[in-house]
């Protein structure tokens, strides 16, 4: 689950506090860049237990409805979103099961927002329109599920304010994991039953010594880097940019320095999205110009053994 475009966010994040802190101790930084990236996957793990808490939700809001309906003798409601196989086999499943054991907080712990969750599924039309079909398949329940996600979970200041109390991480971290859980939920399969597997925390070791590599990349030569800015800045105005474009562009060299197999254009690409998102509006257009710049420098003199394309 833990991707590459998650580790540079992470690294970005984690290099700024490093020079920012003044402690300068990168064993402990690296450290909380790993930790911090382990606290994503929490957070993956969280947002599938929401599914199943909030059909538990349901669960009892229906007793009371069956009850009334009995006492009154009325209508009975309708089981079908109790029942809905995918949020069932959520529920079952093996790998989120054992994750939620290891954890002290869980979703328990907020009834009220579990209860305001259900209210604001169950007066949805996405739901509405799930309980009038007739249609009556698996596909059809995952298909609610990654819908209410989309339209109600995916974008919640309310479930944002909560996550950023429970943890100074997942509020930076939900754009990107709510990816990974949608992802998720069409990946699931009616025959896997309980024994579902879900993204693993890692796709493989690689992708974890790529963030150890290039945070280390970045700390260990990061005057070399901001040298190599400086003598590709003479057509900029290099003491004006901003501090956090400075951290982008040296964790982008180090990319490019420290992979080879890592295209050049797809680094600047990459870092230039993460500009967009955490500089000012002006320093994604500055930073293509300058990473560019830089990295025919660098291999033009050979110091990049790397081909760069036209651009």
């Amino acid at each position: 689950m833990i991707n590459r475009e998650l580790i540079r966010i992470k690294t970005v994040q984690l290099t700024y506090a490093y020079y920012q802190n003044g402690s300068k101790n990168i064993d402990s930084a690296e450290k909380e860049l790993l930790f911090s990236l382990s606290k994503a996957y929490d957070l993956y793990n969280f947002l599938l237990a929401l599914i199943v808490s909030i059909t538990r939700e349901a669960q009892r809001h229906l007793e009371v409805a069956q009850s009334r309906a009995q006492r009154e003798g009325t209508e009975m409601p309708s089981q079908k979103f109790v029942n809905n196989r995918f949020a069932l086999q959520l529920e079952g499943n093996k790998m989120l099961n054992d994750f939620m054991e290891t954890q002290k907080k869980t979703w328990n712990d907020e009834p009220e927002f579990l209860k305001k969750m259900y209210q604001l599924v169950a007066e949805s039309q996405i739901y509405k329109d799930y309980m009038a079909s007739p249609e009556d398949s698996y596909e059809a329940d995952r298909e609610l599920w990654r819908k209410l996600y989309r339209t109600l979970i995916q974008h919640n200041d309310d479930l944002d304010a909560l996550l950023e109390e429970q943890s100074l991480y997942w509020n930076d971290d939900k754009e990107v994991v709510d990816t990974f859980v949608l992802k998720t939920i069409k990946r699931f399969e009616e025959k896997n039953q309980s024994h579902q597997e879900l993204l693993p925390e890692y796709d493989n070791e690689e992708d974890k010594d790529y963030a150890r590599k290039l945070f280390r990349a970045t700390i260990m030569n990061g005057d070399e880097y901001q040298h190599f800015m400086s003598e590709a800045s003479r057509n900029w105005d290099f003491s004006r940019l901003a501090y956090m474009d400075i951290i982008i562009m040296q964790i982008a060299i180090a990319e490019m320095m420290t992979f080879p197999s890592i295209p050049i254009n797809v680094t600047i690409n990459e870092y230039v999205e993460i500009a967009k998102l955490y500089s000012t509006p002006r320093s994604a257009s500055y930073i293509n110009g300058m990473l560019d710049a830089i990295a025919r420098h660098l291999t033009k003199t050979g110091r990049l053994l790397k081909h760069i394309e036209e651009r």
